[in-house]
């Protein structure tokens, strides 16, 4: 394995951590941000209050996007047995 391909596969492997761990950490943001704003204009300080919607989000998310993330992973799990498997068979005769 050539120091390009190694980098093509870390590469693969951020990309592919990005496309399942951004949505839900994106919507927890979003839950997250939506809800000090009501706590800063209702003036209430209640830190627990926003737990139960940003989880709520990201359960949302991963419902809804899970036949997708399971796609992706099966397809970057899939990429990554196959170059192993070329890179264990060798140059050939």
């Amino acid at each position: 394995m050539t120091e390009g391909d190694a980098a093509a596969a870390l590469r693969e492997a951020m990309i592919t951590a990005m496309r399942l761990g951004g949505p839900p950490l994106l919507a927890a943001l979003a839950a997250g941000l939506l809800i000090s704003v009501i706590q800063s204009v209702t003036q209430i300080s209640e830190s627990s209050l926003a737990f139960l919607p940003k989880l709520a989000a990201v359960v949302a998310v991963l419902m809804l996007l899970g036949p997708f993330m399971l796609a992706t992973l099966t397809d970057s799990a899939r990429t990554s047995f196959a170059r192993i498997a070329r890179h264990e068979a060798g140059p050939g005769p």
